[in-house]
């Protein structure tokens, strides 16, 4: 007879634990605090795309959608690339929707990763990376983020590469630090792919959520990058939807093959009426947009200067709707530590940035705590009222 096992799980998820978004969300709801913790509006997005499901629920278009999306919505996401970025993009065999960003990871990561392959990554990291690379068999491989501005070493990242290579994984704008990636690095990182022959995989949810006059650059329009990038972007983040869990893959014919030969036995489709929604969003006029990008300015301007008040050091944010701060001037040295005794004593909770970070760079991360600014106006003043008051620490 076989022995036993210790345990009923497998053992390439015996690691992985419970998220840190759903640990600070479940410790809000306890002590009635307003979470700035987890990255979700507390408001809807556009009638007009909330107007765009209901019709097609009503209009019977409730079935299985084609599995690699419905036609309408591959046929936006084509014309938004080449409306926001003169990306040209076939629809047809270059799109690939799927059960959001995170999905699209997890299935480009399985479609494309053998045992034994490395991915680099940037940490810190969303949370779903890692495990993505994990479950695939491959091996992670971190390139760290130096705070407070967050750049990577050009060295450190040349030395990453190396035959055993297959992807590299970026996020830009980036969560949770808030940093956009210029062209400058982005070309560094092309050059790298190009003389290793490694595919980029780009993490784009917050492209429409850029300040200050930043712009967003698209990996996959640098010279030679087409044929080795897959763009990955989502409907939750530009369109306040995130419960509906609407992504896509822009990749080139072969690649989107691969892609799909994953996502069909992952998720099969998603939701057919939300895709219709998702599609009359990307077609939504420019003024949507910047009047959104102008929206969340506003609401990072505010809640930088509440903390600042509150005693906090706000690092800069070109882009998402993440602030990072930074707790020493509080006395805090561990953002575990800080981020409960916020969420209990003052009754606002936030996100511990270690969780974004491999064991050997949470030192990077553990002097900061991340606050999303995704709420409405009220929610944020009532924060501020909290955290304006004396801590008794």
């Amino acid at each position: 007879m076989s022995s036993a096992r210790s345990t009923l799980a497998a053992l390439r998820v015996q690691g992985f634990g419970t998220s840190i978004f759903t640990e600070m969300t479940l410790l809000a709801r306890e002590c009635g605090a307003i979470n700035l913790a987890q990255g979700f509006p507390d408001f809807d997005g556009p009638l007009e795309v909330q107007a765009a499901a209901l019709e097609a629920l009503r209009s019977g278009d409730n079935q299985y959608a084609v599995s690699h999306g419905q036609p309408d919505l591959r046929a936006a996401v084509a014309e938004h690339a080449l409306r926001f970025y003169g990306q040209q993009v076939d629809g047809n065999s270059e799109v690939t929707v799927t059960s959001g960003a995170t999905e699209a990871i997890f299935a480009i990561v399985q479609a494309l990763v053998d045992p034994g392959d490395e991915v680099i990554v940037f940490e810190p990291y969303y949370d779903s990376y890692v495990p993505s690379v994990v479950m695939a068999g491959g091996v992670a491989r971190s390139v760290a983020l130096q705070p407070p501005a967050w750049n990577f070493d050009p060295q450190e990242l040349a030395q990453a590469f190396n035959p055993r290579t297959r992807l590299i994984l970026i996020n830009t704008p980036h969560n949770p630090t808030g940093k956009v990636f210029s062209q400058a690095e982005l070309e560094y990182i092309a050059a790298l792919c190009r003389e290793w022959n490694v595919l980029a995989v780009v993490d784009e949810v917050y492209e429409h959520l850029t300040y200050d006059g930043i712009a967003h650059v698209r990996l996959a329009q640098l010279s030679g990058m087409r044929e080795r990038t897959l763009t990955v972007s989502s409907a939750g983040k530009t369109f306040s939807y995130t419960g509906w869990k609407i992504g896509w893959v822009i990749a080139s014919p072969a690649l989107t093959a691969a892609v799909r030969s994953a996502h069909q036995f992952i998720t099969f489709s998603t939701a057919t009426p939300l895709q219709h929604a998702a599609a009359a969003g990307l077609r939504l006029s420019d003024g949507y947009f910047t009047t959104l990008a102008r929206e969340y300015r506003e609401k990072r301007d505010f809640l930088a200067g509440v903390l600042q008040r509150s005693g906090l050091s706000v690092l800069d944010c070109a882009g998402t709707y993440f602030l990072m701060a930074d707790i020493a001037a509080r006395g805090f040295d561990d953002d575990v530590e800080f981020c409960r005794f916020l969420t209990r004593n003052v009754g606002v909770a936030a996100v511990p940035p270690t969780a974004f970070f491999s064991d050997a760079n949470k030192a990077l991360g553990r002097r900061y705590a991340r606050f999303s600014f995704c709420k409405k106006m009220a929610t944020l003043q009532l924060a501020a009222e909290r955290l304006e008051q004396p801590w008794k620490q």
